[in-house]
């Protein structure tokens, strides 16, 4: 820049903002640093989970992952099944299907912790309480649809599995107000009619998983057996009766995994 020239910078950005302000500013972090820190102790964990990047202003396209295609796929703009979200940022997404297990410490824990995920929901699985979702969908959780009974989809017809698909958004609207554009194939099983019946039903999104987690381990779909960014993660509400621990057990290994690896928790329909 030539002498005697000022370019203006807004207030709050870099050198330009008053050394007041930015001390401040700073103060504020230690603060809500410090927060994250005891609420994490709380909870069980040695280290605050990461906070994610703001995503970004320009969603990424969304292609199906390469192999997951079906027949006429782009000629029919069918809903795309894949795995990743393209990105360059140490971020995951944490999806949970089904929803046998309602433990109400999960929510609690997920709410303080400020950790976003997106739930994919069965009716068979939910029926006997709405209401637990209806307090995670109030917490800012993202529901989604997850068939009505969890059937292994390219096994049936179309019209069974359209069935399967529009049903479940039909209780999704009634239960919660609106009907998802997110479905994900139970088993991560589809053939090209659950795509054509997804679309029909109002579907955009067909997204299942690159790495699973446990109350006592991970699963990759990846050779490498690693997290990348992007991936999307998948585990179950489960408890006690099926797993060696409880919800927030699970949570307490994942968040300790990517916390450990540089990953922050991502809120997948900011991406969409």
């Amino acid at each position: 820049m030539p002498r005697g020239v000022l370019r203006s910078v807004p207030q709050g950005l870099g050198a330009a903002a008053p050394a007041g302000a930015r001390t401040d500013y700073a103060a504020r972090q230690r603060v809500a640093q410090t927060a994250r820190l005891v609420l994490a102790r709380q909870w069980g964990l040695a280290r605050a989970p990461l906070v994610a990047p703001a995503p970004p202003a320009h969603k990424p396209v969304i292609e199906p992952r390469k192999g997951f295609e079906v027949d006429d796929q782009e000629e029919l703009g069918l809903p795309p099944v894949f795995t990743t979200i393209p990105t360059k940022d140490k971020i995951v997404f944490l999806t949970i299907d089904d929803g046998a297990e309602k433990d109400p410490r999960f929510l609690k824990m997920m709410s303080e912790l400020r950790i976003p995920y997106t739930a994919f929901l069965t009716n068979d699985e939910i029926e006997d309480d709405y209401g637990y979702f209806r307090k995670a969908q109030r917490l800012g959780v993202s529901l989604n649809n997850h068939t009505l009974t969890h059937p292994y989809l390219p096994g049936l017809s179309y019209a069974r599995q359209k069935h399967e698909i529009c049903g479940m958004q039909r209780v999704m609207e009634k239960e919660y107000g609106e009907r998802p554009t997110m479905m994900r194939p139970p088993f991560g099983n589809y053939n090209r009619d659950t795509l054509r019946a997804a679309k029909a039903c109002g579907i955009k999104y067909a997204p299942i998983w690159n790495a699973e987690v446990f109350v006592d381990r991970m699963d990759y779909r990846e050779w490498d057996r690693n997290i990348h960014p992007g991936d999307i993660i998948l585990t179950h509400f489960r408890g006690r009766d099926e797993w060696k621990g409880t919800m927030p057990d699970m949570v307490r290994k994942f968040l300790k995994y990517v916390t450990d690896k540089g990953y922050a928790v991502a809120r997948l329909e900011d991406y969409l």
